[in-house]
């Protein structure tokens, strides 16, 4: 079997990155390849793109957004990534144990004597009104919660309820405040809970393959995935690494 180095490891990584040679994909098309665009930053996520797709312009994406059909939203290891509005639906459910665990463990103290289920309800009821920063957010559940600090509130509530920040946060060319609403109000479509992770590794491994079973938890913030890809292991391709890469 070929035993693959260090150099043979980068090419095949940015091989499957689209960043050898531009590619004539659509930006829905490569964004699915890619398994998401970390987005983090409102506008330089846009360089990623042109970086990628041949004659890019950054009109159409910020166009996509707009007309929903990509989103940008908490997902991978609980960071801001740009995917298509499909996509979306089935990784959120799936990184959401992520989201959450990093969540609580940063904002659980200002969370105490609080009933989450609650919680959550009463931030879905204000999200429902239109979106909302997490610092109105978090003003807005004080009223009802005085004695618990709004930011950890707004940040539970981030955890529990599927975000997207809409537009015109992240358009091209334009600016807006952080605002946030629930994906299902946003898209009009229900999260998919069924989703497995299967699904996810194997999008991983398209994306950023060949990889270890680390690199897929690094990836995503999961933990126990190696019993997912012994599953899966019939149908992968199977490398030998030389010592030391």
């Amino acid at each position: 079997m070929t035993v693959l180095g260090s150099r043979a490891l980068n090419r095949a990584t940015l091989a499957r990155q689209l960043l050898l040679r531009r590619s004539e994909l659509t930006v829905p098309q490569a964004l699915e390849h890619l398994a998401g665009l970390q987005a983090q930053t409102p506008h330089t996520w846009y360089v990623g793109l042109w970086s990628r797709l041949a004659d890019y312009t950054p009109e159409g994406t910020a166009r996509l957004l707009r007309e929903r059909g990509a989103v940008r939203m908490a997902l991978m290891r609980s960071t801001i990534h740009l995917v298509t509005a499909a996509d979306c639906l089935w990784l959120r459910p799936l990184v959401e144990p992520v989201i959450e665990r990093m969540t609580m463990s940063n904002f659980r103290r200002g969370l105490t004597g609080l009933d989450l289920a609650e919680l959550v309800a009463a931030g879905r009821e204000l999200l429902a009104g239109g979106p909302l920063t997490f610092s109105g957010l978090g003003r807005a559940l004080a009223e009802r919660w005085p004695e618990n600090d709004p930011a950890s509130m707004a940040q539970a509530i981030r955890a529990y309820v599927p975000l997207v920040q809409v537009p015109p946060r992240g358009l091209w060319g334009e600016s807006g405040p952080a605002a946030h609403q629930a994906v299902e109000t946003w898209l009009g479509r229900p999260v998919d809970t069924d989703a497995s992770p299967e699904r996810l590794v194997l999008r991983y491994l398209a994306a950023f393959g060949p990889a270890t079973v680390r690199d897929v938890q690094h990836w995503c913030g999961l933990t126990r995935l190696a019993e997912v890809v012994e599953r899966l292991r019939p149908q992968l391709l199977v490398f030998p690494r030389r010592a030391g890469t």
